[in-house]
């Protein structure tokens, strides 16, 4: 009995989950005609796959994929660098202040980002980066205060002892890094990876705060295009969020075993 109500609960939340997505879809392929009928129709009458290709072309959404393509890999490079290079300072090396300067850094996660909006504009202002990808890009190569405490809680699990085998054969730090450390951290920094492709393509606030120029926008800039003053062109937004969930979707079907790996392996020592 236990059993069979457990099931039947998964399933219930399963369908309260999928709803949503089948809604975007079956809206997407919908005929203008029954998008506003009521009571609305789960299933379209005539599947109008048609829809995708006239909204993907209504705006110049393949200049928006490239400016998000460029955003999103060296974002997730710059964070895969830097956060790296920090956590094996934190995991590794012994200098004074080392913990308190740790928490200061896991601080910084307290602070929204709503709060060093203002400052971070004024800043970008004053370098001359407003309607530039930069300031979507820069701080990224800065380091992110989550993404370092997941990579130095999984290098705290490596034993110290490879380090020393490797320093007494003659490697220097960053060689033991490079060498060693790194090639063990697959997991981790995929989940670092996913994390920040995640976060960078679906970001609406940053692309909208710092960019103004259409030829800049991101993917979700443009899906903000069909909402205008006047109405709302819902089949349109709903076959381009269709079509820019994609890559997310599979970059998350294809590294979800990486995801729950990293995600176990950290935490466990600190």
């Amino acid at each position: 009995m236990r059993k069979t109500l457990t099931y039947a609960m998964l399933i219930f939340f399963s369908l309260l989950f999928i709803a949503p997505l089948f809604w975007a879809v079956t809206t997407a392929l919908k005929s203008q005609q029954e998008l506003y009928l009521f009571p609305p129709k789960w299933i379209p009458s005539v599947w109008k796959f048609s829809n995708f290709a006239e909204a993907w072309n209504t705006q110049p959404f393949n200049l928006f994929l490239k400016n998000t393509v460029i955003i999103t890999a060296l974002s997730t490079i710059g964070q895969l660098i830097s956060c790296t290079l920090v956590a094996y300072g934190f995991a590794r090396f012994q200098f004074k202040g080392r913990d308190m300067l740790f928490l200061v850094v896991l601080a910084t996660m307290m602070i929204p980002w709503e709060v060093t909006m203002i400052p971070q504009y004024m800043e970008f202002n004053y370098l001359g980066w407003i309607n530039t990808l930069k300031p979507l890009i820069v701080p990224s190569w800065f380091g992110s205060a989550y993404y370092i405490f997941l990579l130095r809680q999984f290098i705290l699990t490596l034993p110290r002892e490879l380090d020393e085998a490797a320093t007494i054969d003659g490697a220097s730090k960053m060689t033991v890094l490079f060498r060693i450390i790194v090639p063990l951290m697959g997991p981790s920094l995929i989940l670092v990876a996913v994390f920040q492709i995640m976060n960078c393509w679906n970001d609406y606030l940053g692309p909208l705060i710092f960019l103004n120029d259409q030829t800049k926008y991101t993917l979700t800039l443009g899906l903000s295009q069909f909402k205008g003053m006047y109405g709302v062109d819902m089949q349109s937004i709903m076959a381009i969020t269709c079509l820019i969930s994609i890559p997310p979707l599979a970059i998350f079907f294809f590294a979800q075993r990486y995801i729950v790996g990293g995600i176990a392996t950290t935490g466990i020592k600190g």
